[in-house]
Order: structure tokens, then sequence, then C-alpha cells
């Protein structure tokens, strides 16, 4: 626990710096030099000193709370990007506002908006598939809210935005099922609306096509990234007299929709049916059999996002946290898939 009476007066005599440079280094100004700066965060380590928020809040007119804006339905991955963005907050003394929203709702922009005025949001973090959303970014310029989006296609701002490569990651998906000598593949989309679920499809199947091998229509079923929605696409791809000998689903929470469905009908996997998905998720590993997948590093992209973000909100007298805006997600393979046996 923090002695209530030391201050930050204590703190500047004690490092023998004036008041404003303690306050300089409490908020990563760049004015201030790396030796000062080593130096007076030792002394506040020392002294177990913590910044009073509201009155830190006051002196420098902001509310040291930033926003975290996600689909409502979106229950696994949130966890991992609450984790990244909390490991920046927590360092950089900033608390973190969850927002879940309905983005097909008609009036889902007007809610966001009165929520971060409600809550006098410094700024947000918005993750996909609201991340996509163009008008609620619009929206947010217009009202000077400063953001930062997590997305798949570089579609803003390098300081608005961090990139996740995942048509890139779905060729090397493409390349591991190709190497099974899987030819009969069955692929189940996210929803079309979105642009990262046509980039995934998009990079796995023009990678197969590359190699000669063609999905055909009848092989892709059109998902909406629920587990139910899994099941469904499998239970009718794998009704056909012909069975493929692979699927490869838009996420992991359908992946393991397909894993059930092929228990439903007796279907070994990964004997009869290699199955696979995206995301990595906390239930991946955890399924039997354990799921390969496409680990895309949420929780870094969502410390890079609230990194930049502080760089927005504290401007030109902060000290630069980063300027990375792609991660590059990759394949992880587990016992779900194995060679082609027919």
């Amino acid at each position: 626990m923090q002695d209530k009476n030391i201050t930050i007066n204590d703190v500047a005599r004690v490092s023998g710096v004036s008041k404003r440079t303690v306050s300089r280094v409490i908020n990563r100004s760049s004015l201030v030099g790396e030796k000062t700066r080593e130096h007076v965060e030792k002394v506040i380590k020392e002294l177990n000193f913590v910044p009073d928020k509201q009155a830190r809040g006051l002196a420098s007119s902001r509310s040291y709370l930033l926003g975290l804006i996600y689909e409502h339905y979106d229950s696994l991955s949130i966890e991992q990007v609450q984790s990244g963005a909390l490991s920046v907050c927590s360092e950089l003394g900033y608390e973190l506002v969850v927002h879940p929203c309905k983005s097909r709702e008609e009036n889902f922009i007007e809610e966001c908006l009165a929520s971060i005025a409600k809550s006098k949001l410094d700024g947000v973090i918005i993750v996909p598939p609201v991340s996509e959303n163009k008008a609620l970014a619009a929206a947010l310029r217009e009202m000077n809210v400063q953001y930062v989006r997590i997305a798949s296609v570089d579609f803003d701002d390098e300081d608005n935005i961090v990139v996740s490569d995942e048509r890139e990651a779905m060729k090397g998906m493409a390349d591991h099922f190709i190497e099974l000598g899987h030819r009969d593949i069955g692929y189940i989309s996210g929803p079309l609306r979105y642009t990262s679920s046509m980039e995934r499809m998009d990079g796995f199947l023009s990678e197969l096509n590359s190699c000669d091998i063609n999905v055909p229509n009848i092989r892709i079923k059109e998902g909406e990234n629920s587990y139910e929605s899994g099941f469904k696409c499998a239970m009718e791809l794998l009704s056909e007299d012909e069975l493929p000998t692979a699927i490869l689903a838009n996420n992991d929470e359908m992946a393991l929709g397909v894993i059930r469905a092929a228990h439903d009908l007796g279907i070994k996997v990964p004997d009869q049916l290699s199955v696979a998905g995206f995301d990595d998720n906390i239930l991946a590993s955890r399924v039997i059999p354990a799921l390969t997948t496409i680990h895309r590093p949420i929780d870094n992209m969502a410390a890079l996002a609230t990194q930049k973000l502080v760089n927005k909100i504290q401007s030109e007298q902060s000290l630069l946290l980063t300027k990375e805006t792609a991660v590059k997600p990759y394949l992880v393979v587990r016992e779900s898939t194995s060679k082609n046996s027919t």
C-alpha cells in the first residue's frame, strides 16, 4: 500500500528535480532526458508513490479513461483483447471501460457516441468487426474522439490502425492442407459482409487455386462465426454423397461446430476428416482433438493499439510508445488435421 503522506513534492525533493519534471516523467513526456527519467522512476518505485488519478486528470484536462468497443457476441476473444489493452493501461496509469455494442442495430453509432461522452473517454480502441464500420470512424473523427482500429486490412491512417495480415496467414493454412494431400476441401466462411471474412477466404482459395485445387461453390458455406452456424454448415457439407476430406472454418468457434457435427455423424477427426479454424482462442488447445488453427496475436494487437492511442492522446508532449502497425498471424498445427488417407 502507498503511504498516503507521500506526494509528488516528496518525489521531486528526493529526486532533486522540479515538480514539473516529475509530472513529465509520470506522463511519459518526451521533454525529459533518459537518465533523468530513469532516476525519477527509481525514486517513485522506492517511495511507492502512486499518482492521484483524479488530480492528474484535472491537471491535464484528461480523464485517463480509454474505451474498448466490440461486438457483443464476441466473448471468447474479447478476454485476450482486454488483457493486451490492460497490460499497457496499468503501466501508463489509464483505466479501461469496456463497451459491447450491437453494430447491426440502427442507432448503434449514436449509442456508442453517447457512451463515450457519458464516460468522458480520452479515446477508444475498436475491435473487429465493429472496426470495419466506416460510418463509426467518420463520426468519431467529426466528434474529435481519438481512436485506433484493429483490422484485417489497412484502411485508415497508420496512427489509427493495427493490422493483422490474415490473407497471408490463410495461404499458410492452404499450404498445410496441400502438404497433407487434401484436394477435396470444404470451406465455411464468416459473414461475407465483413472484410475480414473476405480476406481470409480469398487468401485460402487463391493459394489452393495456384496449386490447381479448385473448391466448388457447393463446398463453400457462409456461416455467422458462431458454434451453431459452424455445426449447421458442417452438417450440410457432410450430407453430400461425396464428402470432403478436410474442412476449414473462418474461426475456431465454427470449427468446433464442425467437429461436433462430424462426431454426431460418426466421422472420425482427423482420421476421416481434417478440421481447422482461425484465431487460436482459449478453447482451441483444449478441445479433443486439439484444433489446428491460425494464431492471431490479438492480445499483442490490443497492446499496440493502446500504445498508439496514448500516443495520439498525449500528442507531441508524450514519449512515442510505438509506430508499429502490422502483426503476422501464424499457423499452429495440432491434432485435428492429418494426412489424407483416401
